[in-house]
């Protein structure tokens, strides 16, 4: 019952429900070898992949902070890390989630699309779809960008800032084993904020700055099916 297992057994969940957004329509449409989403149905699935990509985000920070005050004031631990706190955390993070989601179907909403529009991908990937709209999507360029900045940046920002207190305790240990210790500690949640965040990054690129779509289907494969499946080993790791 302690809290970094709590936050990953919620981890875990969303990162279910994240693959579940895309993988079973890919392997329908494989099987029936039709590629057709309405208009809705992307809109779903784009919100929802908003949803469980922001709340993997902010469950990330919150683990970095819980390893913060394990490392950093480990007797205060019990106190700090309570049952009501961790609860309060992990509303927070689906409720900054459940907003993320549903500003940026605001703004998908807003595009003007022609009829029988081809997405070069294997699901609603929000970067391809705005310049997919026929009418000027300018604005809505710009606000995702805020967007991503905030509900992106700021956790990233927690995750560093957390990580650099946690090193410069560790770094005063004057024991070699307390030191191995600690990091031994941090070691598999700071794998899966590389993974998560450099694939989701690299994702975000290819399919934003690449002309081959190929390269930005690749990418996203990554992010999207190998980071959560790797989560599971992190998971066993923690143990």
């Amino acid at each position: 019952h302690q809290p970094m297992f709590i936050l990953l057994s919620i981890l875990s969940m969303a990162d279910i429900g994240f693959t579940s957004t895309t993988i079973p329509k890919m392997i329908l449409d494989i099987q029936t070898h039709s590629g057709v989403i309405s208009y809705a149905g992307c809109l779903i699935q784009l919100s929802f992949c908003y949803f469980f990509g922001c709340l993997d985000s902010t469950l990330l920070t919150v683990m970095a902070y819980d390893r913060f005050v394990a490392i950093c004031y480990p007797l205060h631990y019990p106190v700090i890390m309570n049952p009501r706190l961790c609860i309060l955390l992990v509303l927070v993070s689906f409720l900054i989630s459940l907003m993320n989601s549903q500003l940026h179907c605001l703004l998908m909403s807003q595009l003007s699309f022609c009829t029988n529009v081809e997405i070069p991908h294997f699901f609603c990937e929000p970067p391809l779809l705005p310049k997919l709209a026929c009418n000027d999507n300018s604005t809505n360029n710009i606000l995702i960008y805020i967007f991503g900045a905030i509900f992106g940046g700021v956790p990233l920002s927690g995750i560093i800032f957390s990580y650099y207190k946690i090193v410069s305790s560790i770094l005063r240990v004057p024991s070699s084993g307390g030191k191995y210790k600690a990091f031994v500690t941090c070691g598999s949640h700071l794998s899966v904020v590389c993974l998560f965040y450099g694939t989701g990054l690299g994702g975000y690129l290819s399919s934003t700055v690449s002309h081959s779509p190929k390269k930005g289907a690749v990418a996203s494969v990554a992010y999207m099916i190998v980071t959560p499946m790797l989560n599971p080993i992190n998971l066993q790791n923690q143990n």
